[in-house]
């Protein structure tokens, strides 16, 4: 798994961006683990949904934590059938990380970027493997996927 945080670590060297990356001993997988990874709560991360539209393309929605990403909003916003959630296996292809360490920029993809993300100054994102993350200012976070800021929660 370290290779997959190198990969985000070098990535983030070189662009602009005042990004820290995080490791930790313990799994930051779900929600709750990487709140308590960061001494933080549900509300200070953001999750990635990875979903696939009908041309196999990669679509991201990034939610607060505590929400859901919903389908039916993506395709509203995109103008597109509703979109499938992808494969653990298609994420890896598609996004070159992991289900679980999922970034939310550093990849080739439409990224749809609720705004609740964006009523945080700081954020912890997807580290690359299941037991990192990044810290990050939701500005940066934006500025670094050039996503559409969109409701895409449920």
């Amino acid at each position: 798994m370290k290779q997959y945080e190198n990969k985000l670590k070098q990535y983030l060297e070189q662009t602009t961006n005042d990004a820290e990356h995080l490791s930790f001993d313990q799994s930051c997988h779900s929600v709750t683990q990487a709140a308590e990874a960061v001494g933080g709560n549900p509300d200070d991360l953001v999750k990635n949904i990875c979903m696939i539209d009908s041309n196999q393309n990669m679509i991201v929605a990034i939610v607060k934590g505590d929400h859901r990403a919903s389908t039916s909003r993506v395709a509203k916003a995109l103008k597109i059938d509703r979109p499938r959630t992808a494969t653990p296996e298609e994420i890896l292809e598609c996004t070159g990380f992991p289900c679980g360490g999922t970034p939310s920029f550093g990849f080739s993809a439409r990224f749809l970027v609720d705004p609740k993300v964006l009523d945080k100054k700081v954020v912890y994102t997807g580290g690359g493997s299941e037991t990192s993350l990044v810290r990050i200012s939701s500005e940066s976070l934006l500025d670094l996927n050039q996503g559409k800021v969109v409701r895409v929660r449920k």
